[in-house]
């Protein structure tokens, strides 16, 4: 029966209050309490207007001459004066002649004609204008292209907010920090310019801690809690793509601004304009018989309190609209940061998010930070890592690891592991590991079972945050001796790193360029008492100041520089125990003068720079320990006489410039063992080869060589020549004469045999001669056999 009569039923209404109550949560305190206001403001003019329809609205008298006279106050009484009459009692009062119904008639004229707008129409529009605000409000919530996102991020709140495994992860976590410095975020992991931020998180006083993964979740909750994952996962990227939430908002409050500045602007001018008295001329004297009518307005006091209470909380309805315009446009919602502040612990680690997703997890903070923070838990990438963890632990078991250990270069055991999201647990069984690789580790954090590796001493770290907890770091600070560490932003640079007071050795590889940011750089090294190697491959434009903090105790400085200038490099002269010194793609054209200085240098690497020019090279016979000489890829056209006062060089390497010739002065360097001029112009090589006595390798390769001279054959402890790519015609037989030749190289030549005496040289064996195959087929089978 009710809904036949058009009228709301309870199960609609309930329906809809449950509507309202779901998107409560992206309501601020701001939009809560204009609600309520709406609902005052509502009431209200809801009650004028039913008090316009259901009360009389005027009521009027007519009014005459004699009347007027008669009555000080407007109806006074009016004694009529007739003639005596015996049996006529005196009458009180003033006869009009009109019965009720003209009566009626005459205030339905006066109502019309005399009562001001605002006493006939006001409730009505005030009733109209909070209906407007009401929608407007809420406007955002029902345009489809916000409310499908505003729904969806809702739902999935809910489920973060209920789910087993935020309730269990926060259970189990602890308010130790780990001992890590602070966050420090380089300009280059953005692109946009944004206004100071709101860390949500910042007032948290709890933060993860390493727990045995499995015990969180069971297998059940562990699935929902992935399906989470992903659905938050392809909700950011769909939300992050646009701000239409953010612009809908801005303009919904925007036009709120602007309607309660309108209806304030003509509300006020109504204060003290309802009148409680009113006289009408309807016109109607011929029907009536008078002119002038009295009228008095029943709601017109009611009606003013009314309208003053409208005031009011129009007023505060504007100012929490204007201060809701102020905080958008004062807050950028641009990206939103979750960055971990110095004063307490909280989550360090959950990513920046931006337009859509940021603006509406805005306004979940500002509702209850309850919400943002166990929301925070499902944003965290150690959240995320953990539950991956559950199913990498398994994955990975420790057969399966000690199957990917091999063997390095120098004999070690070493495990590299690639592309995972956390480190499995059972990597820590695998106690003979000495070499541990991590790259591309999402989640990558060592706990206090590393311990348990006790051969480990290197690390190498690539494009990933590894981070330690506090007994993972009191062994790692006893333990490591190498660290290698490979970063695109500053981010991923581990900030134990810097108190690793046994590291010997240190290789960085990243943009360390300062020019642009002052805050790209590293911090200070002084904490690597043992450091002694420091290698670091980046784009500097001068050594950074962390450098020069262990200036005096590094024994080894490497720095390829990427094609980016290196100046100021008269800081080097503080190294005053440095023995090797690399310096390459640094754009260097001239010799550094600070080198002179360092007497303790035993190896000097300038390879791929722009020297022309090293008429200083004589200079470098105050290094006495100098050995190792290193200039290739430049732009050398030629080599100076006093290269002769090296007298200790046995190593020196000029490949790869524009030598025409070798200056007879090399060949006094009697203690060379490794010669190479390789990839020049050289048409020639001297007689004077032959003083090179203790030469084992000699590299000549792309020249223009057309002989080799029988002197050379004299260096009788040569194991390597590589003379390939020249203009040789014949090899010499006196070649027999290096007994001790492992290695030749004659491939690109003109040769058109190979002599006998090769054979004699007994260290050259299968897979050591690289010739031609109609070159290595003149030889006698029983010599041929012995090559193939």
């Amino acid at each position: 029966m009710i809904a036949r009569r058009g009228m709301i039923t309870v199960s609609e209404a309930a329906s809809l209050a449950e509507t309202q109550a779901h998107f409560k949560a992206v309501k601020p305190w701001w939009d809560v309490l204009m609600d309520y206001l709406l609902i005052i403001m509502l009431m209200t003019s809801f009650f004028s207007a039913t008090l316009l329809i259901t009360m009389d609205k005027v009521v009027c008298m007519p009014k005459t001459p004699k009347l007027a006279k008669n009555m000080s106050n407007g109806f006074s009484e009016v004694v009529v004066i007739t003639k005596p009459t015996p049996t006529i009692p005196k009458r009180i009062g003033h006869l009009t002649n009109l019965d009720f119904q003209q009566y009626r008639y005459v205030s339905a004229i006066c109502y019309h004609k005399v009562v001001p707008w605002q006493s006939k129409y006001f409730p009505y529009l005030a009733l109209i204008n909070t209906l407007l605000l009401l929608v407007s409000s809420n406007f955002w919530f029902k345009y489809p292209k916000t409310s499908s996102k505003v729904e969806l991020f809702l739902s999935i709140l809910a489920k973060c907010f209920e789910s087993p495994w935020t309730t269990k992860a926060l259970e189990e976590t602890s308010d130790q920090p780990p001992p890590e410095h602070s966050r420090q975020k380089s300009s280059s992991s953005r692109s946009m310019d944004y206004s100071p931020r709101t860390p949500l998180l910042n007032q948290i006083p709890f933060s993860f801690v390493p727990l045995s993964v499995p015990a969180i979740l069971d297998k059940k909750e562990e699935e929902q809690a992935k399906a989470l994952f992903e659905k938050i996962r392809h909700f950011r990227a769909h939300a992050e793509d646009s701000d239409v939430v953010y612009r809908v908002y801005v303009g919904q409050t925007i036009f709120k601004v602007v309607k309660v500045s309108i209806i304030l602007g003509y509300s006020l001018s109504l204060v003290g304009s309802f009148s409680f008295h009113h006289l009408c001329r309807p016109g109607i004297q011929n029907l009536m018989g008078y002119t002038v009518f009295k009228c008095t307005h029943n709601l017109a006091f009611i009606l003013e309190k009314l309208l003053l209470t409208y005031i009011v909380l129009v007023c505060v309805y504007a100012f929490l609209s204007a201060y809701a315009l102020f905080w958008i446009f004062t807050r950028s919602l641009t990206v939103y940061s979750f960055e971990k502040t110095s004063e307490g612990p909280g989550f360090s680690d959950i990513p920046d998010v931006k337009n859509d997703f940021a603006f509406m997890l805005h306004m979940v903070d500002r509702y209850d930070t309850l919400y943002s923070m166990r929301f925070s838990v499902f944003l965290s990438a150690v959240s995320e890592g953990r539950l991956r963890e559950l199913a990498l632990n398994s994955e990975w078991p420790a057969e399966k690891l000690r199957q990917m250990i091999n063997k390095d270069t120098n004999g070690r055991c070493e495990l590299q592991l690639a592309m995972i999201p956390v480190i499995p647990k059972d990597v820590y069984e695998l106690r003979e590991i000495e070499v541990l690789k991590l790259e591309l580790i999402s989640s990558a954090k060592l706990v206090g079972a590393v311990s348990q590796l006790k051969s480990l001493s290197e690390i190498h770290i690539g494009h990933c945050s590894v981070k330690v907890d506090p007994d993972a770091f009191s062994f790692i600070r006893e333990r490591l001796k190498v660290l290698h560490v490979k970063f695109t932003d500053l981010e991923e640079l581990p900030s134990w790193m810097y108190s690793l007071k046994n590291l010997s050795q240190l290789f960085l590889s990243g943009n360390l360029n300062c020019s642009n940011n002052k805050s790209i750089r590293l911090h200070s090294l002084r904490g690597l008492h043992g450091l002694r190697s420091l290698s670091v491959t980046s784009n500097l434009s001068h050594l950074p100041s962390a450098v020069m903090d262990v200036a005096g105790q590094l024994s080894k400085l490497s720095i390829q520089n990427g094609d980016t200038e290196l100046g100021v490099l008269n800081q080097l002269k503080r190294m005053n125990q440095l023995q090797m010194l690399k310096l390459s793609h640094c754009k260097i054209s001239k010799i550094p003068v600070a080198l002179f200085g360092l007497t303790n240098l035993q190896c000097i690497d300038l390879t791929s720079n722009h020297l022309k020019y090293v008429d200083e090279l004589g200079t470098f016979q105050r290094l006495r320990s100098l050995n190792i000489l290193r200039l290739s890829n430049n732009a050398i056209c030629r080599l100076p006489p006093s290269i002769e006062l090296l007298l200790n060089l046995e190593e020196l390497s000029i490949s790869h410039n524009n030598l025409d010739n070798l200056p007879v002065s090399i060949f006094n360097l009697v203690r060379l063992k490794h010669l190479d001029v390789s990839y020049n112009q050289i048409r020639a090589i001297p007689h004077e080869v032959g003083h090179l006595t203790r030469l084992e390798t000699f590299a000549i390769v792309s020249n223009q060589v057309s002989a080799l001279p029988r002197e050379l054959f004299r260096c009788s402890r040569l194991r390597s020549l590589h003379v390939g790519s020249n203009k040789l015609t014949n090899l010499p037989p006196e070649i027999e004469q290096l007994s001790l030749l492992s290695s030749l190289d004659l491939m690109g030549n003109n040769l058109t045999e190979l002599p006998k005496e090769i054979a004699n040289c007994f260290q050259l064996k299968k897979g050591g001669i690289d010739v031609e195959e109609h070159v290595l087929g003149t030889l006698p089978p029983e010599i041929r056999k012995k090559f193939l």
